[in-house]
């Protein structure tokens, strides 16, 4: 006996190809926005976006679940589900007897007015998509690619810390005790300035080590150096204003400043620092100037103590500001570090920035501001609106890693280890980059700035790097006027002595090939 249903549903299928728009749901399935969507969603959401497109009307009938099954080669469950979500949001109504029917509530508000606004402004669909519809300062920003962090360790990363060293386990065993004396009020919001037992030992840490000036009211603890200066960038500087900037300098910075629409001028550096004498003779009446004196990024140039003096005495006389990021001062290997142009600052228009994503882990997502007392408010009011708070438990966490002595001898351990790590980075690259690169020894920091010899092209050689799995920072991008230097910034930090030498081995082979 034949089953009577299946011509029926093949008579339903092939009026359904006529009357609905199945090519388009089609289409639409496969749409890059719904592919890693079960396939009933897919359904629902192309199905509600032809009805919110207008190409489905109010009271159009839709297709039985069977037939549409059978049209898209799916179960029956599958589209039933669909239309059942489709229902629960009002696209669609279902009346026993008769059918599934396009909603007559969708309205003509929202129904074709994609279609609508192609129509009266003259565009095809696939020029209306690509428009981002961004403010001017969002369009900035995206044309600036943002700043891409490491989401794995690999070799040559600047900037990034060991953290195979880290005590995870006094760290968990002090957030324990954390939890257990602060309880539920750990969990509050907290502070927009900072939780104060965070900001009074930053302040003796400071006081102690880097020679600053610092009472715990001054300092506002945040995410990152990078929000701290897009706060300095969107309080001190109007829009289309110029900021002094060092040259090469830390690109993080520059985007922060593009993102707040200030015009970045370059200051050039050299073997001391960023030359006040540029800084003194510059006529573009920035009010601010952003410096790395302990050690200059990406060169590693420490600035000196008549420069740090002539640096002070230029923002009191102008009434400008000096925004002081002391990002890895932590790890000075020759010689005793240099006190902070802060604790200099005699006339406090000095704002600091410090970090512990380098001196701890990246992961915390901490750092802070010492700021001159007129700018705490400001910038308080400014982070709340922002951002509210930075998490309570790892702020408080860490104030007890401080007080008991633990940051310190993190700091101390690693400070050690890195030196290490520094001497067999230089002798590897003498050994087997010698004839390409020449490596400019720092005094500290966490990488090494090297300058390619003639004869060789930066492109080139981070391409065929690549090409062999080797990621290199190229110098040329760190520099923001027209004459840059060809080289690499490599970082060597987080990897061991042998993980060095694999490391600088593989890029020569992939440089030396022929």
């Amino acid at each position: 006996m034949v089953c009577p249903i299946r011509p029926l549903l093949s008579l339903e299928a092939d009026r359904l190809s006529k009357t609905f728009e199945l090519e388009t749901l089609k289409i639409r399935l496969n749409d890059a926005d719904f592919r890693r969507l079960d396939l009933h969603q897919r359904i629902q959401r192309s199905l509600r976006a032809l009805i919110l497109d207008g190409a489905l009307s109010p009271g159009v009938k839709l297709p039985a679940t069977r037939a549409l099954a059978k049209s898209l080669g799916v179960a029956r469950d599958t589209v039933e589900n669909a239309y059942v979500q489709l229902q629960r949001d009002g696209f669609i109504v279902r009346r026993g007897g008769s059918g599934s029917y396009v909603a007559e509530a969708v309205g003509t508000e929202l129904r074709g007015a994609a279609r609508r606004r192609i129509q009266r402004q003259g565009y095809k669909r696939d020029v209306m998509e690509q428009s981002s519809g961004l403010s001017r300062r969002g369009q900035v920003i995206l044309d600036s690619g943002g700043v891409i962090d490491p989401q794995v360790i690999k070799a040559f990363t600047p900037g990034l810390p060991e953290t195979r060293n880290f005590p995870t386990g006094v760290w968990e065993r002090l957030q324990r005790q954390t939890l257990k004396d602060y309880r539920t009020n750990a969990l509050l919001h907290g502070d927009p300035q900072g939780a104060e037992p965070l900001r009074k030992a930053i302040a003796v840490y400071l006081n102690l080590e880097r020679g600053a000036m610092v009472f715990p009211e001054q300092i506002l603890v945040l995410s990152s150096t990078r929000q701290a200066l897009y706060l300095c960038a969107q309080l001190l500087v109007d829009a289309g204003k110029p900021i002094l900037l060092e040259n090469p300098g830390y690109v993080g910075a520059k985007k922060a400043f593009e993102a707040s629409e200030a015009r970045v001028v370059p200051i050039d550096v050299d073997n001391q620092g960023i030359r006040t004498d540029l800084l003194r003779a510059d006529q573009h009446g920035a009010n601010c100037v952003y410096v790395t004196p302990s050690h200059q990024y990406p060169t590693g140039a420490t600035l000196s103590l008549q420069r740090r003096l002539e640096l002070i005495n230029w923002a009191a006389e102008n009434d400008n500001w000096i925004i002081e990021d002391d990002y890895d001062s932590e790890f000075h290997y020759e010689g005793l570090p240099t006190a902070c142009v802060q604790g200099l600052d005699k006339y406090k228009r000095t704002i600091y920035l410090g970090t512990f994503s380098k001196t701890l882990y990246p992961g915390l997502r901490m750092g802070y501001m010492v700021l001159p007392q007129e700018l705490v408010s400001a910038f308080t009011y400014a982070r709340s609106v922002m951002d509210g708070h930075t998490p309570q438990i790892p702020q408080l966490t860490l104030a007890r890693f401080m007080e008991d002595g633990y940051f310190n001898a993190h700091v101390r351990a690693m400070r050690k280890l890195y030196a290490g790590r520094r001497e067999v980075m230089l002798e590897s690259i003498g050994t087997h980059l010698g004839d390409i690169v020449t490596a400019l020894r720092p005094e500290g920091g966490l990488q090494i700035p090297c300058l390619l010899k003639t004869g060789w092209s930066e492109e080139k050689t981070i391409r065929q790097a690549a090409a062999a799995g080797v990621h290199l920072l190229g110098l040329s991008r760190l520099y923001a006027s027209k004459e840059k230097k060809q080289g690499w910034l490599l970082g060597y930090s987080s990897l061991t002595a042998y993980e060095i030498e694999m490391a600088v081995l593989r890029l020569a082979k992939a440089l030396k090939k022929p």
